[in-house]
């Protein structure tokens, strides 16, 4: 069984070079997993931080269902635990707090036992001429796939 996408960072493999990834689980309510199964998130402007010791996903928006009580609904971008084995947070914090890096959310799914997952990434920001080259690769790869298309014998 794949995996079931909910939302995906395309911002963050534009703006980062991706250097090493990671999964996490993230700590949600009912509702919120609901919303998740109906696709309501968005990662647009999501990054990842420490708090006490802990990893959080701040600003990534999980929508509310209307089918969910209005009582216990939580703000959209409230920032949302991220678990992850003990040494692997020991890692992220070296490589944030050293190497100056940072840890962007990629995306977030459901993995074969249905359970919610995030995707994260220790990435280190592009400069504007890395995007340029990296754009006109793309552009350059995509002519050359069209030409062989539409290639005739």
């Amino acid at each position: 069984m794949a995996i079931n996408i909910v939302a995906q960072n395309k911002k963050a493999r534009h703006e980062y070079e991706i250097l090493e990834k990671f999964e996490a689980g993230i700590v949600l309510t009912g509702a919120e997993v609901k919303a998740l199964r109906a696709k309501r998130a968005n990662l647009a402007d999501a990054f990842c931080r420490f708090i006490q010791g802990e990893l959080y996903i701040m600003n990534a928006h999980i929508a509310h269902l209307d089918t969910a009580h209005k009582h216990f609904s939580r703000d959209t971008r409230v920032p949302r635990k991220l678990l992850l084995h003990k040494k692997e947070l020991e890692k992220l914090h070296m490589k944030v707090h050293k190497d100056g890096l940072t840890i962007v959310p990629l995306m977030i799914y459901f993995n074969e036992r249905n359970y919610a997952k995030v995707s994260i990434a220790i990435a280190k920001g592009k400069k504007l001429h890395d995007k340029r080259a990296d754009m006109k690769a793309k552009t350059l790869d995509r002519e050359a796939q069209q030409a062989m298309k539409n290639r005739s014998y």
